[in-house]
C-alpha cells in the first residue's frame, strides 16, 4: 500500500497518524507471535497495538490483551505460566473468511437444509 493508502485507510495496518504518534510518544514494549507490536507512553498510561496486517482486535492474543487493558504491567512471558501442551493457540475471528462456520442450509453449503418435522405448523394470520 502506498503513502496515500496509509494516509486515508485505517483497516490494513496503522495510519500515518498512529505511526507518527508511536514514533514520537510511544516506547516499543514488545511483540507477539503474530508480529503485532505493542507500545506505551513514557508514563505507561496509554497502551496500543500496531497490527501486522489487518486491524482486527481478535488478532491480539489473550495474554497481550491483559497487558493492553492494564491487567498486568510486565510482559506476558514474565507473569504467565508457560504454555502447556494441551492448550490450543488463539485464533482470530474467522467470520467472513473461507474458514468460517457455515451450518447446514447455508447458501455457501448449497442452501439445502433438512426438512422440518411434523410437529411444525406454519403461522397463518387467518388461523388466529
Amino acid at each position: 500500500m502506498g503513502i496515500l493508502g496509509k494516509i486515508f485507510t485505517w483497516w490494513d495496518g496503522a495510519t500515518i497518524g498512529t505511526a507518527l504518534y508511536s514514533w514520537r510518544k510511544g516506547t516499543a514494549f514488545g511483540e507477539d507471535d503474530a508480529g503485532n507490536k505493542y507500545y506505551q507512553t513514557a508514563d505507561g498510561k496509554r497502551r496500543w497495538v500496531i497490527y501486522n496486517g489487518a486491524n482486527d482486535a481478535s488478532r491480539v492474543s489473550p495474554d497481550w490483551h491483559g497487558w493492553l487493558h492494564g491487567t498486568h504491567d510486565g510482559k506476558p512471558e514474565d507473569y504467565l505460566p508457560p504454555v502447556r501442551g494441551f492448550e490450543a493457540p488463539a485464533i482470530p475471528n474467522l467470520t467472513g473468511t473461507q474458514a468460517a462456520y457455515r451450518p447446514a442450509g447455508a447458501i455457501e453449503r448449497g442452501g439445502h437444509r433438512a426438512r422440518s418435522t411434523g410437529d411444525y405448523e406454519a403461522w397463518s394470520p387467518d388461523a388466529a
